[in-house]
């Protein structure tokens, strides 16, 4: 069997930097037009277009048509751990600004990686739930424990409806910022959207940050026994 040369190909569409910057971007996990991304990456929207056109042939960026419009989002998980990983490895950004400062901090305090919770505070909580036996760090991922299953179903996630989903459960996912993991997949998933719905983080416009709100202080200190 010959080696895959096709590699190369995605390879080749995350070493431009207009292309990166704009995969960056995605892993906030929402649908953006190109002229959005445009803007947040600083090129035209022609340029963007473009791009966006190469990544969605690549399979490597999903696009949704609402009449006249596009919108393009992040095709999968795998694509997000991909680009997770390679900031991971990646040279820090130069701060030039003390907006950009501000900005950094926020991402690196909490953010979403797709479509999970990613930063120092998701991989507090993976550290919390490993050490309240809710999580067991196994080599491939996490398993969950009937601790865990317990644990879960008390918080109201349909544990064993996320279970069923088709797509991976609870893998480990390598945060760029912490060098750590934190838990993704679609527990992962579920679990922010649980932290959405009490309204205990919120959404930030226009960046992938997550703000913690007071009722997320409350809810962390008393759930997980976590000082945020």
């Amino acid at each position: 069997m010959k080696a895959n040369s096709n590699v190369a190909i995605i390879a080749s569409l995350v070493s431009e930097t207009s292309r990166a910057a704009i995969l960056t971007v995605l892993l906030d996990g929402r649908f953006h037009a190109a002229s959005e991304l445009a803007y947040r990456v600083g090129i035209q929207p022609q340029t963007a277009s473009f791009h966006l056109a190469k990544m969605v042939n690549a399979n490597v960026v999903a696009v949704e048509k609402q009449g006249r419009h596009r919108y393009y989002g992040i095709q999968n998980q795998e694509v997000a751990q991909v680009m997770e990983s390679l900031l991971s490895i990646a040279p820090p950004v130069e701060i030039k600004s003390l907006k950009q400062a501000s900005e950094d901090k926020a991402l690196r305090y909490a953010r979403t990686c797709y479509d999970h919770l990613a930063g120092s505070l998701g991989v507090q909580l993976t550290n919390t739930f490993l050490r309240m036996d809710v999580l067991r760090e196994e080599k491939e991922g996490f398993t969950v424990t009937e601790n865990g299953k317990k644990f879960f179903t008390s918080f109201q996630i349909d544990f064993e409806n996320v279970k069923n989903k088709r797509r991976s459960f609870s893998h480990k996912c390598l945060d760029w910022s912490e060098r750590r993991h934190h838990l993704a997949g679609a527990l992962g998933n579920a679990l922010l959207e649980r932290l959405l719905e009490l309204n205990w983080v919120q959404r930030l416009p226009e960046t992938r940050a997550i703000k913690m709100t007071t009722e997320g202080k409350i809810g962390f200190k008393e759930v997980f026994s976590l000082d945020t």
